[in-house]
């Protein structure tokens, strides 16, 4: 049975999945860390912790945290952020430009990479850096 909370999939098989299939899966790695962060942060009332997440999972809060982690990335890294950020969306939503909701798929992306490898301690230095932990 596969653990999917704790993956360690092929390279090969990683490298066939497409770029918006990476931030699909980062989307949700990314969300389920923000959860956690403002679980653990104390917000209590579920309509605090939905606005708090909204925010933050939000492609210009995205695209503005980002922005801390690019000197940090490896250059594998950094091609995956790259490749994320060139990805052809379908739709932009309105309260993002161009530059942050591409910026925003770059990040999910590399967080979807990262997580398929297992590589959860890369994720949690680079959310915690982003978090400003």
């Amino acid at each position: 049975m596969t653990d999917y909370f704790h993956l360690d999939a092929a390279p090969d098989h990683i490298r066939a999945i497409s770029n918006l299939g990476l931030a699909h899966l980062g989307d949700a790695v990314f969300e389920v860390m923000v959860r956690s962060w403002l679980c653990l942060r104390g917000k209590a009332t579920s309509k605090g912790l939905h606005r708090a997440t909204v925010h933050f999972v939000a492609a210009p809060a995205q695209a503005a945290m980002a922005e801390k982690i690019l000197p940090l990335l490896s250059e594998e890294e950094g091609d995956v952020f790259r490749r994320g950020r060139n990805a052809s969306p379908h739709s932009i939503p309105k309260a993002a430009s161009r530059e942050e909701y591409q910026t925003a798929t770059a990040l999910e992306a590399l967080f979807g990479w990262l997580y398929l490898q297992g590589r959860t301690e890369r994720l949690n230095a680079l959310f915690s850096t982003m978090m400003g932990d």
